[in-house]
């Protein structure tokens, strides 16, 4: 039975989340009402604040060509992505992994902001849509948090997945699916088929809702149930008018249309997560035949490159998949970190190794695991894997290249990896920065009593 979701503070609008957010932490939310540029603006504030060693959600209300505000940073902070899960930074994979077990199917809904106007036909205008520059090196303005929905034209499983857009024409986009996941497969099918893909791109959601579409799972799986888990509840969701697709109803944007799976189009460079401008793509042409939106909406914008944001983003369900399978195989394992100084490239580990050679089991397993990882590091458990100082001192203190190292060849490797050859096989590599069973040394220590001594007499500084 369809029923009507509820009013407009509803849980799983972006604007709920942003208000309650904003009233309970203020010191984390930065308003800006000055004018800004649509032209990189955003992104080098984004910039200037890391700097600072400061993560801040920022909220632009007077962007220049964009009649919608522009939220973005919002997941720049791993502690303010553990509140949406009442943790912290420690227990946000185990909450995470809890969560989305529970995932929940989502619930159909007669109407919901998104549908607070619908453009068709000849009056599709994607110019009209708000978007960013986000680096001087881009093709042009993108689409940065666009998530593609497909549903299996059988089961009518959804998949979801994040993609990339610029504007071809007035009603085309051209994307990439360079990841070649689940997506991608629907497209061989709708190949195979003769046929094009109905998709929705949905722009501006809950957090909790974008998370999800971040999620690994198995290809017969639907990151909207998975949304289910992470909210608590079930993700209300409207059809799209022409072809059905079930997407949120608190969204702030949603675009309908269809993939032509033989169709190529130029699409790039953009930003990527490597740091780098790249133009590797699967050049793929999005024809919008429908546009759903709020009167007002909101741009939720993703910082693109080596952003905090986009690499947390992306692995935070991934982290919590892989220190699951290690601690559940290795229970000497204490805590796995993906530093965002490796994009999504490097692993750090820690462990309390009990024999000879597990740290090397405990390499060569993540390495195996996570088709992204390229470098692994295991360092003993007193050392804080969330700086990469402490690493690296780790690495200069216990490591010996001629005895610690393995390297593995001929493995599949990411398509943007500016060091290998488009989706040709990497070599891999872990590092055993551990003590080991020989090591003879005693690490030099401060007492508790004169570290608190030290703060107390810093406190009264000024």
């Amino acid at each position: 039975m369809l029923m009507t979701p509820s009013g407009p503070h509803h849980p799983q609008d972006v604007r709920h989340f942003l208000a309650t957010y904003s009233a309970a932490h203020p010191e984390d939310v930065i308003v800006i009402d000055a004018p800004v540029s649509d032209d990189q603006d955003a992104t080098a504030l984004i910039w200037t604040l890391a700097a600072q060693g400061r993560h801040p959600m920022l909220r632009l209300g007077n962007v220049a060509g964009l009649e919608a505000p522009v939220l973005c940073n919002v997941f720049g902070s791993r502690r303010r992505i553990a509140r949406l899960f009442d943790t912290d930074e420690a227990g946000l994979h185990d909450a995470y992994q809890v969560r989305s077990r529970a995932a929940t199917p989502c619930h159909e809904v007669e109407t919901g902001p998104v549908l607070e106007q619908v453009i068709s036909g000849d009056d599709v205008d994607l110019s009209q849509l708000p978007m960013l520059q986000h680096f001087e090196t881009d093709a042009t303005k993108y689409i940065t948090s666009g998530m593609i929905l497909s549903e299996h034209p059988e089961t009518g499983s959804g998949n979801l997945s994040y993609h990339r857009a610029m504007i071809r024409s007035p009603n085309q986009l051209a994307t990439s699916l360079h990841s070649r996941g689940h997506l991608w497969r629907l497209l061989n099918m709708a190949r195979e088929q003769g046929r094009p893909m109905p998709v929705a791109m949905i722009i501006g959601g809950h957090p909790l809702f974008m998370l999800a579409a971040s999620a690994r799972i198995a290809f017969e799986e639907d990151e909207r149930d998975v949304a289910g888990g992470l909210m608590g509840e079930p993700l209300e969701v409207v059809r799209t008018p022409k072809y059905g697709l079930r997407v949120p109803a608190y969204a702030e944007i949603v675009l309908e249309g269809v993939i032509d799976p033989e169709a190529s189009v130029e699409e790039g460079p953009f930003g990527e997560f490597t740091g780098y401008s790249s133009d590797r793509s699967t050049n793929n042409l999005f024809t919008v035949e429908t546009i759903l939106r709020r009167k007002d909406p909101i741009l939720v914008s993703v910082a693109g490159g080596n952003s905090a944001e986009h690499l947390n983003l992306g692995r935070i369900p991934r982290e919590a998949e892989m220190v699951e399978k290690l601690k559940a195989r290795f229970p000497s394992v204490t805590a796995v970190h993906y530093p965002s100084s490796g994009t999504h490239f490097h692993a750090y580990v820690a462990m309390n190794q009990s024999r000879e050679g597990e740290a090397r089991q405990v390499m060569l397993g993540l390495l195996g695991w996570d088709p992204y990882l390229k470098t692994v590091i295991v360092v003993d458990a007193d050392i804080d894997i969330t700086r990469d100082e402490e690493v690296l001192w780790a690495l200069s203190s216990h490591f010996q290249p001629h005895r610690d190292v393995v390297i593995v060849e001929g493995l599949p490797g990411n398509a943007l990896d500016p060091s290998a050859s488009g989706i040709g096989t990497t070599s891999r590599m872990g590092l055993d920065a551990t003590r080991g069973p020989d090591f003879h040394g005693t690490r030099a220590r401060i007492s508790p009593a004169a570290q608190e001594r030290a703060a107390d007499l810093l406190g009264g500084v000024v």
